[in-house]
């Protein structure tokens, strides 16, 4: 291919040589149709994502510490979210290392590479597939059991561990570098975002260049014609990086990526059995800004043949997003918002992966975000990391851990009981997609000048019968500060009530007394969309807002 090495898929690797991208889309026309049900909406209300890693990585109740995989611990993580969950999506690995038997990369031949290079064996993941066992069809035949949809969810540029893959002196690659790192990976750094950074952004692959695009497209393909899956996943977020866009206007990002859709579908349809349609989902931002940097088209891509849209704040449960105009560009494709368990972390403890603190998100939080999401026209709800409130990774001062809220999830599928809950909003330290703006928080404030906070809220079903409370973090001793707060236009008096407003069974990175500001907002200020608080620091020395609450 313009004489560089070919891509590293063995078997495969002399038709996808020749495959150029006129042959690769004459080779779709050309392929046996199956006929298919029609389209029609996508009938599931929530969906959960299950990323395998969390099996190994969280102490669970069928997960002891360090304790190596067995395939009834991918069994039970259907099992503890039947009757809760209508389809459940497998992240089989970081979309890189397959976790099933493979022809397009066997696993022999790639851990006899990872041995060599870096000295490390399997991880017991890959372990249990030499020895042969398939996470992928442990997950499927499960999921049949139990009566949720089976979905395969990949990774489309994931980054984690690829900082070690050319080791320096020092380096420690653990195990999981066999999971990210390939011959592929390693052999074309000019495939590389930017070559020679390490920043997580900069390590993923150029979708740019055909052979990229092509390596993912053959593991997808031997996902769809060798399991009998509900359907697929395609994310968008596992890095959220895709182009040097200095070098790919936006016109061609979007026809590559649109491109890629059509040809998934294509692939999907073909592979079809009994005549069932296999449902397209892809996980992108909800931010606008970001769609356009990564190359994502919605209105093309449901033209095309998407049937479902999970928009996600990466990592975050958020209630600062773009869902509405999502829902116009996404017309025609079932819509989900996404939840997540934290809504903000803190600084790193530690070196190295799960070392933050985190601010979990609570049943309030939750269900607050997911009632929004429904008035901004979501068709449903989705879960990311949802197992992630389990102890996990290293480092002391990150907060209490425990079992997952799994309880909070019974309500996530019907809006008209959201709208009659308690409404716990929040503006917190999310994250800032490709193309943002700076986020609402931090916030460092000017003496004697008014910094404002917009709050879109939605309406219980009643409408607001009792006043709410809002209140302001900061990031140090606020004893010496003075303050005055105005909503909507009107003068709001302050309370002396700092508390939380509901139970927090995660305390951490919560505000202390002498750190908070609290005021009372009259009901009848509260109304449906934007509602504007501006707050005045009068005295005292600067500080920075970290986190602005409002309970009803």
């Amino acid at each position: 291919m313009d004489g560089r090495a070919t891509p590293n898929l063995r078997p495969l690797e002399p038709a996808l040589r020749l495959m150029k991208r006129r042959h690769f889309l004459q080779s779709i026309a050309a392929a046996p149709l199956v006929a298919i049900e029609p389209r029609r909406a996508a009938p599931f209300r929530v969906i959960y994502s299950n990323d395998t890693t969390n099996i190994l990585s969280c102490v669970s109740p069928f997960h002891g510490a360090r304790e190596p995989f067995r395939k009834e611990m991918v069994e039970a993580t259907v099992d503890e979210v039947t009757g809760l969950v209508d389809a459940h999506f497998l992240q089989p690995g970081l979309g890189m290392v397959p976790m099933w038997p493979s022809k397009v990369l066997p696993l022999a031949e790639h851990y006899a590479w990872i041995k060599e290079r870096y000295g490390q064996k399997p991880d017991s993941y890959g372990q249990f597939v030499m020895n042969g066992g398939d996470v992928v069809q442990v997950f499927i035949d499960r999921c049949r059991l139990r009566g949720q949809a089976a979905f395969v969810s990949v990774r489309l540029n994931d980054a984690h561990h690829k900082e070690y893959c050319d080791p320096k002196p020092g380096d420690k690659p653990g195990s999981s570098i066999g999971m990210s790192v390939t011959k592929f990976y390693a052999e074309h750094p000019e495939f590389r975002i930017k070559p020679g950074s390490l920043r997580g952004a900069d390590l993923v692959l150029n979708w740019a260049e055909e052979e990229v695009r092509e390596q993912k497209f053959a593991l997808i393909r031997e996902l769809c014609e060798n399991y009998d899956i509900d359907g697929l996943e395609l994310d968008f977020l596992r890095f959220y990086n895709f182009f040097r866009t200095e070098k790919t206007p936006l016109e061609e990002r979007r026809k590559i990526m649109t491109s890629f859709v059509k040809e998934v579908r294509a692939l999907l349809d073909r592979t079809a059995r009994d005549g069932r349609r296999r449902w397209m989902c892809a996980r992108v931002p909800c931010h606008l800004p970001a769609l356009d940097e990564l190359g994502i088209d919605l209105a093309s891509m449901v033209a095309s043949g998407l049937d479902m849209v999970n928009a996600s704040d990466h990592y975050f449960t958020t209630q600062q997003h773009d869902l509405a105009s999502i829902r116009k560009q996404a017309a025609g494709a079932a819509l989900y918002f996404e939840l997540c368990h934290t809504i903000w972390k803190g600084d790193k403890v530690a070196v190295g992966y799960d070392v933050f603190p985190f601010r979990r998100a609570t049943p309030e939080h939750l269900h607050t975000s997911a009632h929004l999401a429904y008035a901004r026209g979501a068709d449903g709800i989705s879960l990311f990391n949802f197992a992630y409130y389990r102890q996990h990774g290293a480092g002391e001062g990150r907060g209490v851990f425990g079992e997952p809220p799994f309880e909070a999830l019974k309500a996530l599928r019907d809006p008209q009981t959201l709208a009659t809950e308690p409404q716990h909003w929040f503006i917190a330290a999310g994250w800032r997609a490709p193309g943002m703006k700076p986020l609402p928080v931090p916030r460092k404030i000017e003496l004697n000048k008014p910094a404002k906070f917009s709050f879109d809220l939605a309406a219980p079903r009643a409408g607001w019968k009792q006043d709410a409370r809002v209140r302001v973090q900061a990031d140090k001793n606020l004893d010496d500060t003075e303050w005055t707060a105005v909503f909507n236009g009107t003068v709001i008096a302050s309370t002396p009530d700092l508390s939380e407003p509901f139970p927090v069974a995660y305390p951490s990175m919560l505000g202390k007394p002498e750190e908070l500001r609290a005021w009372i907002i009259p009901a009848k200020l509260l109304h449906e969309g934007k509602n504007s608080l501006e707050i005045t620091q009068t005295a005292g020395d600067a500080v920075v807002i970290t986190f602005v609450d409002l309970a009803c």
